[in-house]
């Protein structure tokens, strides 16, 4: 078993894995080549240049885990909705009311739409080193549905906060459910080692709705998975979440704990490390800074690591609060995973 599926158990006795959150994109020069001749739809619908996208990072930085190069609004295109980039992704309309949640197409047979992702995943699986791990990923129901209604999860969300209790909400997981649960399932099935659902809007509503509305459908979609998959092994990525929130997923089947930086690595641990492996969760803006600058926030990270307890560090992945910024240098890539391997190794 590999080092990161090892962590993913709570069983890793060595040093802790590492994997960003887009670790391909923007930032690294591989990407920007293939981008000078294919569009970012391409690049993920394309089986083969989506492979050779995700492999890029783990070919140029030595990551232990690779995680597919895609985007999480497919499912929203596969409904019904359009999807372009323009290049940050804009649907064709939104669900402003009831009505318009009826105008989604359902069914699980949409899966059909996905079928490049799992193309994708099993062309990885062959050409990824056994020693590393793979990634699958969807969004969760809230953040597909912020998206739907507000086309992002970032400004003015006020109208799919209200969406949450509202009725729309509902409606919309009723509409997405089955395409998620065979989405997930397609991923899986294809060689992926965990997939993770990315909900980075869980931070925007109320706790009371997360726990009331979020739970609930995030519960109905591993279930229907695990009956399918039975040994289905879940990360579930949150933002601008805390203590409460995580024990409102305490009893979901849940592996691993993916978290922001806005709590200490060692804090986190010590909630919740006795239940779930946790990844994450250095300051990707730090990632920004010069070299030199970076360097005392990084010692000071991995220093506050090496300070949990053995078996809690079994079950850390290392990585990022949220995913690698455009900007960021390749060089400040290579100081993160040379000193996260001298601060622990062999």
């Amino acid at each position: 078993m590999n080092r990161f599926n090892q962590a993913i158990r709570r069983q890793n006795p060595g040093r802790p894995p590492v994997w960003f959150m887009r670790q391909a994109g923007r930032y690294h020069s591989h990407y920007q080549l293939l981008k000078r001749d294919h569009d970012f739809m391409a690049l993920c619908k394309d089986p083969a240049l989506a492979c050779e996208v995700t492999l890029g990072p783990i070919r140029d930085f030595d990551f232990d885990a690779a995680i597919l190069f895609s985007d999480l609004l497919f499912p929203l295109e596969a409904m019904g909705m359009g999807l372009r980039y323009a290049p940050g992704p804009e649907l064709d309309w939104h669900l402003k009311s009831l009505a318009d949640v009826d105008r989604l197409r359902s069914g699980a047979e949409r899966v059909r739409e996905l079928e490049f992702q799992a193309e994708a995943l099993r062309r990885i699986r062959v050409a990824l080193p056994a020693e590393k791990g793979l990634l699958g990923f969807v969004g969760g129901p809230l953040t597909l549905f912020f998206y739907a209604v507000a086309g992002s999860h970032k400004g003015d969300v006020s109208d799919a906060v209200a969406g949450v209790t509202d009725g729309r909400f509902a409606a919309f997981c009723e509409r997405l459910h089955g395409l998620l649960v065979a989405n997930i399932v397609l991923q899986f099935r294809a060689g992926a080692d965990t997939v993770a659902i990315m909900d980075t809007a869980a931070g925007e509503i109320p706790l009371a709705a997360f726990e009331h509305h979020v739970v609930p459908s995030l519960a109905r979609v591993f279930a229907d998975v695990r009956a399918q998959v039975p040994d289905a092994l879940f990360t579930y990525y949150s933002r601008q979440t805390g203590p409460a929130h995580w024990r409102a997923l305490r009893d979901l089947p849940i592996g691993c704990l993916g978290v922001d930086w806005d709590h200490p690595l060692s804090a986190v641990l010590a909630e919740v490390g006795d239940r779930w492996a946790v990844q994450g969760n250095f300051d990707p803006h730090l990632m920004l800074l010069p070299e030199a600058e970076l360097r005392p926030h990084l010692d000071r990270f991995f220093a506050d690591a090496q300070t949990i307890s053995p078996q809690h560090r079994a079950g850390w992945i290392c990585g990022l609060g949220h995913g690698v910024l455009p900007g960021t240098p390749e060089s400040n890539i290579r100081l993160f995973l040379r000193l996260q391997r001298e601060f622990f190794a062999p």
